[in-house]
């Protein structure tokens, strides 16, 4: 297991490699996402999420994933134009990334030790997995896609504390 989340670089889209101790947070809601899934609609209640609480310390970080069903096979500028277009999204997009296997960035290894899933499971099950990191990179919670963005409310202001 990494020594701390915080500490492992990602592939930002726009300005390269970033690591989320470089992302000041009070907390982290780490999404693995795609454009052409069912659960694509949630760009949108991730971004009133990333709207809302983004000024008291919350980062929403959007990870595109094409390892479910091909749901993602754009470009990296298709993907950032489409989220734009489509959901307005502003929040930090990654390069994309695989999250299950031996090719698994190393982030997703990291959640997925510290909060595994259903039954102790290590796998990703799809798209739009969701995982809640504390301002420590120690404390994760998991949330599956069918777990809709503003039903991390009460959870995201828990860590975030009074406004």
């Amino acid at each position: 297991m990494a020594a701390s989340l915080l500490d492992i670089p990602c592939a930002t889209m726009a300005s390269g490699p970033r690591t989320l101790a470089q992302m000041p947070a009070r907390a982290w809601l780490v999404v693995n996402t795609a454009s052409k899934c069912g659960f694509t609609p949630q760009y949108q209640a991730l971004e009133q999420l990333w709207q809302r609480y983004q000024a008291r310390g919350l980062m929403v970080l959007g990870f595109p994933c094409n390892q479910f069903g091909g749901q993602e096979p754009g470009s990296e500028a298709d993907i950032a134009q489409f989220c734009e277009l489509n959901f307005g999204v502003t929040f930090p997009l990654f390069r994309k990334v695989e999250v299950n296997g031996s090719q698994a960035h190393p982030l997703f290894v990291a959640l997925k030790q510290r909060a595994p899933g259903l039954f102790g499971s290590q796998g990703i099950k799809w798209n739009f997995t969701k995982f809640l990191v504390d301002a420590s990179g120690q404390r994760v919670k998991r949330f599956a896609p069918l777990t809709k963005p503003q039903q991390l409310e009460a959870e995201i202001e828990a860590l975030l504390g009074p406004p």
